[in-house]
């Protein structure tokens, strides 16, 4: 799983929003500029802020394991761009996944956001995960972070570039790039080798890598 480190991106300056022009690349490059970036959340309970520690990248029609790889319907529409906004999908009948949308606009392309670490608000994010043994666990894969930060069906099409928006995704410290480890995506039923998952080593918050298959394909809903 672990496979040679990739090249560092840069993003602003930490505590900054990221901007749409920063996010309008590849998914790959998106996925590893996301790495060490803040995700806020607010609501009326208070806000919620996770450092985002692990990701997915997910292209369209050359990537059969996206959701534009059958073109556009009403479910993906948002992971056509423009880049920047969040796309939120539902899983199981019962998890929420969040995304950072990637790439030109009526260009798909998306990165998952898998595992955080949560920074601010961690008495409201242990009031939404009180089954989680640990501090680690709260954010420790993509159903719990948007469980900690309250993302519904409702976030889905959210700015994160607009300061003025609920949810906002701001520049983090920049990981270096001898701190990024690069493995295949977890739980998909096709290119289950594809190299497009990458996370900050040493993190707890890193999530258990589980190899995908025919019954473990994930259906999403919105």
């Amino acid at each position: 799983m672990g496979g040679a480190n990739p090249a560092e991106v840069t993003g602003g300056a930490a505590g900054e929003v990221l901007t749409r022009d920063e996010l309008a690349v590849d998914p790959v490059d998106a996925a590893k500029l996301l790495l060490g970036a803040v995700l806020e959340s607010d609501s009326p309970q208070g806000t919620v802020r996770v450092r985002i520690v692990e990701v997915e990248a997910y292209r369209g029609g050359d990537d059969p394991a996206s959701h534009c790889y059958r073109g556009k319907t009403p479910r993906n529409e948002v992971m056509f761009g423009p880049a920047g906004y969040l796309y939120v999908y539902f899983v199981y009948g019962m998890h929420f996944c969040a995304n950072v949308v990637a790439l030109t606009d009526g260009v798909p392309g998306a990165v998952l956001l898998r595992a955080g670490e949560v920074v601010d608000g961690i008495d409201l994010a242990r009031s939404r995960r009180p089954a989680s043994r640990s501090d680690a666990e709260l954010a420790k894969g993509p159903a719990r972070l948007t469980g900690v930060l309250g993302l519904t069906r409702d976030d889905n099409g959210v700015d994160l570039t607009d300061l003025a928006s609920p949810v906002r995704l701001l520049a983090g410290e920049r990981v270096p790039a001898e701190s990024v480890r690069v493995g295949p995506r977890v739980g998909v039923a096709v290119a289950m080798d594809v190299p497009w998952r990458f996370w900050v080593d040493g993190s707890r918050a890193v999530s258990a890598y589980r190899r995908g298959g025919k019954r473990t394909r994930v259906v999403p809903t919105l």
